[in-house]
């Protein structure tokens, strides 16, 4: 698996303006929406509109993967988008909505004939379920562990669906805190993903004025184990991106760690500054600085 991008930003898919910008926003990402962004008079034009910008966008050069969140199966219009975009050949598809492993199972085959019809290479489009987006679907992101999908890249989830689903009046409680059935969304999604070795993504902060709050929750999200996070505005993206960076003080510990190993082969834990260290902590400490050198060698228009 690649290093995650640490910001996706979703970008309209039937704006020609905010296509000709998405590049430049410094998103790691771009997630280009045909579904909830797109009314249901303007599905068509969406797709035309996103499967001509792919065509045109797509560089060798530009290490900027772009996915499409295509419309929910439950819909009948998926098949469709895909039909429009292929060509296109995305780095992935979003799958909102999605109702457990055997629906992106479903997705899979279709994008195995797809990749055939356009000359593409097998298995090349990755699959990014957001899990969480009804009740039935929330209650199925255990099963994941077991599922054989090969074209999974990672697991995300979203608030805003789920609480209309489930006719909520907070999403947070008075501290700020999402509330249970959010909560055990978001550590299920997190959990699986780490169990299957993909990524795992956190969901979105839906103040996009609010510097400040995604300042905070993205440094959670990364702290709590997640590899990146949803955008909706690109204002949110540098936010993003810093959180998600490793700081000088974490880089400065992991390589004392790693040279303090280098130093005493053959030796399973040893004390730095009174602190006793293992090897969990230098598996950590080697997976952030290879995380480091990535973002140093991918230049400085998407490191953020």
């Amino acid at each position: 698996m690649t290093t995650p991008p640490r910001s996706w930003l979703f970008i309209p898919g039937d704006s020609e303006r905010k296509l000709a910008k998405a590049r430049a926003t410094g998103a790691h990402a771009l997630i280009i929406d045909l579904e909830d962004a797109v009314t249901a008079e303007r599905k068509q034009a969406g797709r035309d509109l996103t499967g001509a910008w792919l065509r045109e966008a797509s560089a060798p050069e530009i290490d900027q993967p772009v996915w499409v969140r295509i419309n929910a199966v439950e819909t009948g219009l998926w098949r469709d988008d895909l039909a429009a975009i292929m060509a296109g050949a995305p780095h992935g598809i979003m799958v909102p909505k999605a109702e457990g492993p055997d629906q992106i199972a479903a997705i899979g085959e279709h994008l195995d004939t797809l990749e055939r019809v356009h000359g593409l290479p097998p298995g090349q489009t990755r699959i990014l379920p957001l899990v969480s987006e009804t009740a039935r679907a929330a209650v199925t992101i255990p099963a994941y562990v077991s599922a054989r999908l090969p074209r999974l890249a990672g697991l995300t989830w979203g608030a805003e669906d789920l609480g209309a689903a489930i006719g909520v009046t907070r999403k947070r409680d008075d501290h700020g805190r999402w509330t249970d059935a959010f909560r055990l969304v978001r550590a299920q999604t997190l959990l699986v993903a780490h169990a299957l070795g993909v990524w795992a993504i956190d969901t979105l902060h839906a103040d996009f004025r609010d510097d400040a709050g995604l300042a905070l929750v993205a440094s959670h999200a990364a702290a709590d184990g997640f590899a990146g996070m949803l955008a909706i505005h690109p204002g949110q993206v540098p936010v993003i991106n810093r959180a998600f960076a490793p700081d000088e003080a974490a880089l400065a510990e992991a390589r004392a760690i790693v040279a303090a190993f280098a130093a005493n082969p053959g030796v399973g834990a040893l004390q730095i500054d009174g602190k006793m260290i293992d090897q969990p902590h230098l598996r950590a400490a080697r997976a952030l600085l290879a995380l480091d050198q990535v973002a140093v060698a991918a230049g400085s228009g998407l490191a953020g």
